[in-house]
C-alpha cells in the first residue's frame, strides 16, 4: 500500500465512499426512527435510505473515478460541482420514487404497505446527499493544475520537433 505524498490530496477510495454512504444515513435515520418510535423509519433507514445512498455513491463514484482530471467537473469549483450533481441525483431519485410509488402498490404483496408512499421522499433525499458527499470527496482528491500558458519558457535544449523541421529544411 503506497503512502500519499506530503501535501497531496487524500485518495478517493470507492469502497469507503459506498460504505460511508450506506452507514451514515442508515444510522442517522435509524436513530431518528428509534427515538420517535417510528418503526417504518427504522426499516426504511436500513433499506431505501441506506441502500439508495450506497447505490448512488457506487454508480457516481465509479463514473467520477474514470474521468480524467481535466474534464469539466474537475475544473469548476468544488462546491458548485457537488451541488450540481446533488441536484441531478435528487431529480433522478424523485422521478424513480414517483414512478415506484405509482406502480408498486399495484403489486398484491405491496397493496397495503406504507413503504411505496415513502419512496418519493426517501429516494431523492438519499440520492442528493450521497451524490453531494461523493462528488465533494472526489473533487477534493483531485489536484488542481495551474493553467498552462500558450508559450513555453525559453530553454537552451533543442526542441526535437524544431530540430527535425530544421534538418528537413537544410537538406
Amino acid at each position: 500500500m503506497s503512502k500519499k505524498a506530503p501535501g497531496a490530496p487524500p485518495p478517493f477510495v470507492l469502497w469507503r465512499e459506498v460504505l460511508l454512504a450506506y452507514v451514515m444515513p442508515a444510522v442517522m435515520a435509524g436513530l431518528g426512527g428509534a427515538v420517535t418510535r417510528q418503526q417504518e423509519l427504522v426499516v426504511a433507514a436500513l433499506t431505501t435510505i441506506g441502500g439508495t445512498s450506497a447505490l448512488v455513491a457506487a454508480v457516481l463514484g465509479s463514473v467520477l473515478r474514470r474521468r480524467p482530471v481535466r474534464t469539466r467537473p474537475a475544473r469548476i469549483p468544488r462546491a458548485l460541482a457537488a451541488a450540481f450533481l446533488g441536484l441531478v441525483a435528487a431529480g433522478i431519485g424523485l422521478a424513480v420514487g414517483l414512478a415506484a410509488a405509482h406502480w408498486l402498490p399495484q403489486l398484491p404483496a405491496l397493496a397495503d404497505s406504507p413503504w411505496p408512499k415513502r419512496l418519493p421522499v426517501d429516494l431523492p433525499v438519499s440520492s442528493a446527499i450521497a451524490a453531494t458527499i461523493t462528488t465533494w470527496h472526489w473533487r477534493g482528491s483531485r489536484r488542481v493544475r495551474a493553467p498552462q500558458h500558450a508559450h513555453r519558457p525559453h530553454s537552451t535544449a533543442p526542441d526535437s520537433e524544431n530540430t527535425v523541421r530544421h534538418e528537413r529544411q537544410s537538406a
